[in-house]
C-alpha cells in the first residue's frame, strides 16, 4: 500500500506539471496573439517563424543549413 508520504509526493508532482501545463497553454496563446498583431502589420507568419528558428541556429549549423537548402533547390531547378 501506498504510504502517505508517498500519495503526497504524487499529488504534488501531478499539480506541478499540471500548473506547467497550463502556464504552457497560456504562453502558447501569447505566442498565437503576437503572431496574429504581426500578421495584421503585413508580415508573412510563415516567413517570421522561419527566420525566428533561423536565429535560434549557431553560426555552423546556420550556414550548414544554408548551403543544402541551397543545393537541394538548385536541384529542383528552383533556383
Amino acid at each position: 500500500m501506498t504510504t502517505g508520504f508517498a500519495k503526497d509526493r504524487l499529488r504534488s508532482f501531478c499539480e506541478r506539471v499540471e500548473r506547467l501545463e497550463e502556464e504552457k497553454k497560456a504562453l502558447s496563446d501569447d505566442i498565437k496573439e503576437v503572431f496574429f498583431e504581426a500578421k495584421g502589420e503585413g508580415f508573412l507568419v510563415k516567413n517570421l517563424r522561419k527566420v525566428i528558428r533561423e536565429r535560434k541556429m549557431d553560426k555552423a549549423d546556420f550556414q550548414e543549413f544554408e548551403a543544402v537548402d541551397d543545393l537541394y533547390k538548385t536541384a529542383l531547378g528552383m533556383r
